[in-house]
Parts: structure tokens; sequence; C-alpha cells
């Protein structure tokens, strides 16, 4: 969190359009997780973040993609926009 928490700090000094972020809160537990979450909810009025997690969204996101092996060697790759998933969910 610590780490996290540097990044974060440079880029409130200086922002960039975007921030890549691979995997940075797998070795959080769960109550880190939620703070983090909600630090690059906060963050995203600014930048535009791509976020890379094996751990499930706490639906503060606005697109998912993902990569999915229903045969061996053969990736797919899926993608979801939250708001039209929900519009359809709704119908």
């Amino acid at each position: 969190m610590t780490a996290v928490a540097l990044v974060f700090s440079i880029f409130e000094l200086n922002p960039a359009p975007f921030c890549l972020l691979d995997e940075v809160d797998a070795p959080l537990d769960e109550a880190n997780v939620g703070r983090f979450s909600k630090m690059v909810e906060e963050m995203s009025e600014t930048v535009q973040f791509l976020y890379i997690s094996i751990i499930r969204s706490d639906g503060n996101c606005k697109q998912l993609a993902g990569v999915t092996m229903k045969e061996p060697g053969v990736s797919r790759m899926v993608a979801v926009d939250i708001d039209e998933a929900v519009s359809l969910a709704e119908t």
C-alpha cells in the first residue's frame, strides 16, 4: 500500500493523462483493496486508468476486458460495457 500511495502522490503532484496499473492490488487484503479502489475512483476524474487485476471489481469501473481460453492454446478477448450491460439486465 505504501508503494501505491507513493505513485498516487506523484500523480497528485504532477498528473499524467493516463496510468497503467498491473495487479498492484494482488498483495492487498480486502480492506486495503477497498481503499485502493476508492483512491482510483477519486483520481479517475483527472486521470484515465487502465487497471489490470485478478481480483473481482467492486463495480467502480466503466468497462471490463478480459481474456478467456475455452480450448487449450486458443485465447479469446471478452469486453463488456458496464452501462450497456446494466441496461440490458434491467429490460
